[in-house]
Formats: C-alpha cells, sequence, structure tokens
C-alpha cells in the first residue's frame, strides 16, 4: 500500500494534470450537449409540457450520444469518467486515489458549471434546465431511490466496460456506457430527469439559481456508484491477482 505523502505526490504529477483537463473538458463536452438540448427542446416547443414525449427522446439521444464521445475521448488519459458518481465507485474499487477522486470532482463540477453559463449567457435563456422538480406525488426519498437504482446500472457497465478481463476497451465500451445512460433518462425523465450525475445536476443548479432536492442527486448516485463498485468486484467478477484490478491509464499513478 502507498503512503499519504506518495498518495499526495500522484495526485499533482503531469500525468494526474492531465487527467483534470481531460475530465474537464469531457465533462463540458457531456454537460453542454445534454443540457443544451432541453433547452433546444424548450426553445422549439414553448407551449408544451416541461417533459413531452418528443423532448425525452430528444435528451436521451443526446444523453447517450455526448456520454459516448465524451467517454471515448477521455478513457485513455482519464478513464473517462465524466462523473462524479463513477469516480466514487472507482474510489470505492480503490481504483483511484481519494486526493485524485477530489481532484476529478473539482474538475468535473468546474466543466458543468462552464457549461451551463455559457448555455445560459450566449444563448440569452431566461433559465436553464434544472433537476429537483420531482412530481407532486413523488417524494425526495423516491427521487433518491430512483437516481441510486440509474447509477448504479451506469457505474456496473462502467465497470464491465472497462475491464481488461474482457478484453480491450476500444470503441463499444464507451458506445455502451452512453446507451444506459439514454436508456435511463427515457425511464426517469418524468419522474428525476435521468441525472445519474452529480456534476451535471450542480452545474444546472448554480446557474439555474435553485438548489431545490439537489440532495437526491448525490446521495442516491453515490450509494448507487459504491454498491456497484461492491457487487462486480467482489460478488461477480472478483479479481484474482492485483493485475485485473486495472482500469485504465489512472492505475498508473494510484496503488
Amino acid at each position: 500500500m502507498a503512503s499519504l505523502k506518495t498518495r499526495l505526490q500522484h495526485s499533482y504529477t503531469p500525468a494526474a494534470l492531465r487527467s483534470y483537463l481531460a475530465e474537464f473538458l469531457s465533462t463540458f463536452f457531456f454537460v453542454f450537449a445534454a443540457v443544451g438540448s432541453a433547452m433546444a427542446s424548450r426553445k422549439m416547443a414553448p407551449e408544451a409540457a416541461m417533459i413531452c414525449p418528443s423532448s425525452l427522446i430528444a435528451s436521451a439521444i443526446a444523453t447517450a450520444f455526448s456520454l459516448s464521445v465524451a467517454t471515448y475521448v477521455a478513457v485513455n488519459i482519464s478513464g473517462g469518467h465524466v462523473n462524479p458518481a463513477v469516480t466514487f465507485g472507482m474510489a470505492v474499487g480503490g481504483h483511484i486515489t481519494i486526493p485524485m477522486a477530489i481532484f476529478y470532482w473539482i474538475s468535473q463540477m468546474l466543466g458543468s458549471v462552464i457549461a451551463c453559463a455559457l448555455l445560459k449567457v450566449f444563448t440569452v435563456s431566461p433559465s436553464v434546465p434544472v433537476h429537483g422538480f420531482i412530481p407532486s406525488e413523488m417524494t425526495g426519498f423516491g427521487a433518491s431511490v430512483l437516481e441510486g437504482v440509474m447509477t448504479f446500472a451506469l457505474v456496473y457497465t462502467v465497470y464491465a466496460a472497462g475491464d481488461p478481463r474482457r478484453g480491450a476497451f476500444g470503441t463499444i465500451g464507451p458506445l455502451v456506457i452512453g446507451l444506459i445512460a439514454g436508456a435511463n433518462v427515457l425511464a426517469s425523465g418524468p419522474f428525476t430527469g435521468g441525472s445519474m450525475n452529480p456534476a451535471h445536476s450542480f452545474g444546472a443548479a448554480f446557474v439555474g439559481g435553485t438548489f431545490k432536492n439537489q440532495a437526491a442527486y448525490w446521495i442516491g448516485p453515490l450509494l448507487g456508484a459504491a454498491m456497484a463498485s461492491v457487487v462486480y468486484d467482489n460478488l461477480v467478477f472478483p479479481s484474482e491477482s492485483p493485475e485485473d484490478s486495472v482500469r485504465g491509464v489512472t492505475d498508473r499513478i494510484v496503488v
């Protein structure tokens, strides 16, 4: 096991700094497309309900496509997390150090905030679509559970897609990650917005000026990610040797 000093030193090596930049850019790309598609749907049909079938499908497609691309372009640099919940799941599984995970979170949330801010400023939009406006018949606890279940599926897919025992990550890995995210948006859009990503929810809430029900978009996804890590690494496909725990290039700078 590496000492605390070694862990801290790993968090500001050139490779680590490149990882933070890659996470910032990929999260920016993803949130810009995901939030931008929701804003575009509202612009084209301002009289429609907040979540109508066409806007739900557009949001799911934008989420699937943008997350696939964002993961693909960063996977060989940072592991392509693009999501604090994924980073948390990797930290729970021991695939990334805690100091690095914190810097990943900062990079991801900063990328999300800047993406939402640019959309709001340059589209001269009065508002940014914010997660948190759940149906009146639902509770914050229910929203948290839904987000947790969806994030469990997402992070479990990330683990499976990035497992070197399955072969090279290639192009199919980012694609299946994007597909499960898009499918989850279709399943939960009218209920929670289908976030599965605390950085996405935080950036929209920060720029949109409301943090209503924001806890549901952190507690649920983080718990779901932790459970996915434990289930995959310890129950479904346990590691047989230290080499089996590799999760992309980030393992060069972890324990």
